[in-house]
């Protein structure tokens, strides 16, 4: 049996079609957005714990800040799980986590042990969750183009 042949080629070409049916896009683009549909939504409901991490990491006014990160994400997210402007969402999010990342979780700072450990592993991680919203943008502009 060889590479192209109907039976090998059965199993990619029904995982493509799960892989590209919506339904998987949208439940992929909401589990891409997880962290911002749920920050936001856990600010909301406790706005003096959003007022308080605005105050640790020194973004004053608190309350200005805490209102403009809870209207940005659920924004941008709901511009990436929509389609609306999906690239302008994505690139937005891939911005927004790098600078957060930044001034959160600035391990080289930290004492070594475990905090230190889970906060290099946390940092890297954002940079991947940053990259992958540049992707999303990436295909999402280049859509249609070299078919």
């Amino acid at each position: 049996m060889t590479a192209h042949s109907p039976s090998a080629t059965q199993p990619k070409a029904l995982l493509a079609r799960i892989v590209a049916a919506p339904a998987t896009r949208t439940a992929a683009l909401l589990a891409l957005c997880a962290a911002y549909i749920q920050g936001p939504l856990t600010k909301i409901f406790d706005f003096n714990g959003a007022l308080a991490e605005m105050d640790h990491f020194g973004l004053h006014p608190a309350a200005f800040f805490a209102v403009a990160v809870i209207v940005f994400e659920l924004t941008a997210s709901a511009m990436v799980v929509s389609g609306f402007l999906r690239w302008v969402g994505a690139l937005a999010l891939a911005g927004f986590t790098l600078l957060a990342t930044f001034i959160a979780l600035r391990f080289w700072e930290m004492a070594p042990g475990m905090d230190r450990m889970m906060a290099t592993n946390a940092f890297f991680e954002h940079l991947g969750l940053a990259g992958a919203f540049v992707i999303v943008a990436a295909i999402d502009l280049t859509k249609g183009e070299g078919k």
